[in-house]
């Protein structure tokens, strides 16, 4: 599994996010602040019950249902989007260079520029992403890839950028 990158900034800070994104997770496991939704499904699915009228039958039973339903799919979100699972690190990001190619414009990896040594290590620690998580990272890549793709290659929009920066009116 790969995490496609476009541009050396977001290379170092795809794996800088998940690595902070690793120990704000940390943190709400060990404080146990992960565990508050769940105590509010209980809370509101008990009020719930007490306010529904008689003709309901054993509320009992149907709370403890509600709950179960309820926590159930909390329980399969914080799996696939809360809890870190696929393993990331500069190894298995990849620098995407197919658009540069296809418009012959020459730019190098990022181990070949003067940054090599920051993107080769970050402290001997590695990441993990969330599975929904991942799976939205390819699919917007994907996405803004073929965006791009839609560009003409014959106009460099940065020069003409710059040059409408340094004309005077």
């Amino acid at each position: 599994m790969t995490l496609y990158t476009t541009d050396y900034l977001e290379y170092y800070l795809t794996l800088v996010g998940w690595i902070v994104n690793n120990g704000i997770w940390n943190i709400l496991v060990a404080s146990g602040v992960f565990a508050l939704p769940f105590v509010g499904i209980v809370i509101q699915e008990w009020l719930r019950a007490r306010a529904e009228g008689a003709d309901e039958g054993n509320k009992g039973v149907l709370s403890s249902m509600r709950i179960e339903n309820r926590i159930f799919v909390a329980i399969v979100v914080i799996m696939f989007a809360g809890i870190p699972f696929i393993p990331v690190s500069l190894s298995t990001i990849k620098f995407d260079t197919t658009r540069s190619q296809q418009c012959q414009v020459n730019v190098p990896q990022p181990a070949d520029t003067g940054w090599g040594t920051t993107y080769t290590a970050l402290n001997n620690q590695s990441a993990m992403v969330p599975v929904w998580w991942f799976f939205m990272h390819a699919i917007s890549k994907a996405i803004t890839g073929a965006a791009v793709a839609a560009i003409p290659c014959g106009t460099d929009l940065r020069q003409i950028r710059m040059d409408v920066d340094a004309t005077r009116i």
